[in-house]
């Protein structure tokens, strides 16, 4: 098994467990006539990978083969970068009864492609930054798949990026329409605290360097500089860390606009957070196969 740090995120029991049994429930809802035809005799497959990337996803996979009823045997510890290039590469050896074996395997090589296509682009985005020189956050934002959440931002730590905020839950984000909504930043941030308490930041979208000093006089931990031209974004960024030096502590973040192809021009270390779905949001997969041994 692999020694991903990462696999102690996830309890020993919880909801995701039960994603996982309605992952397989969903795929065969009636008669799985396929294992009918096969039947349970013990056999092997092996587990390959297509194409090159980060391989990503284990812990939900190997959760997905224990509920249907087959061990698996990891060769590549989570997180490796496997290079396919010359052609495909074993992963995993899977055992067990060969109808169980097809009654995990699109589901089991689903969840694998789609984590580890996120946890390649996440690698190549954040080695793309430091290789530009940026020394702050790269964060994935909430952009996520409805009920595959959990294994999106998972995999977002595979890759080597921050997971922002996992839920509406995780820390305030007072965006336009909350502004809007409640009459003013000021009383957005007021309103917001009475409940949130201490222990939970709050973070306000602006649109301009004065509503950022009224969300920074008002107490907002981080300052989300929106709908600012890439040029303006770091003479306003350093602005305010000159004008509020010593005064308060927060954090400036920069949403959207990031991609693999702007980024030597697109960062600035004025900027403490760029959040981006370009590390999860229409990435491509990681193709794998699953190929009972004959």
């Amino acid at each position: 098994m692999s020694n991903n740090k990462f696999k102690n995120l996830l309890p020993q029991s919880g909801e995701w467990k039960n994603d996982i049994r309605r992952f397989l429930s969903e795929d065969v809802p009636a008669f799985d006539v396929g294992g009918f035809v096969v039947g349970d005799e013990f056999q092997t497959a092996t587990l390959n990978a297509k194409q090159s990337g980060v391989l990503a996803g284990v812990p939900f996979a190997q959760e997905l083969a224990d509920e249907g009823g087959v061990e698996i045997e990891w060769y590549i510890e989570e997180g490796t970068f496997i290079d396919a290039s010359s052609g495909k590469v074993p992963v995993a050896k899977v055992k067990g009864p060969v109808n169980n074996i097809l009654y995990v395997e699109r589901t089991l090589l689903n969840i694998l492609a789609r984590a580890s296509g996120i946890a390649t682009q996440s690698r190549r985005v954040i080695e793309l930054a430091r290789k530009s020189g940026y020394k702050g956050i790269i964060a994935g934002t909430r952009k996520t798949t409805p009920g595959f959440r959990r294994i999106e931002k998972y995999a977002m730590l595979i890759g080597g990026v921050d997971t922002h905020r996992y839920d509406l839950s995780s820390m305030v984000m007072l965006k336009d329409n909350h502004v809007w909504a409640t009459g003013s930043i000021t009383k957005a941030v007021a309103a917001a605290r009475s409940v949130c308490g201490f222990s939970t930041k709050i973070e306000v979208e602006t649109q301009s360097e004065q509503e950022a000093d009224e969300a920074i006089t008002a107490g907002a931990d981080v300052i989300m500089l929106d709908n600012f031209s890439h040029d303006e974004i770091a003479i306003v960024a350093e602005s305010l860390k000159k004008k509020w030096a010593n005064k308060k502590n927060f954090l400036l973040e920069c949403s959207g606009g990031l991609r693999e192809d702007n980024i030597e021009s697109y960062l600035t270390n004025a900027i403490d957070i760029y959040s981006t779905s370009s590390v999860h949001q229409g990435t491509g997969v990681v193709d794998f196969n699953l190929k009972i041994d004959h």
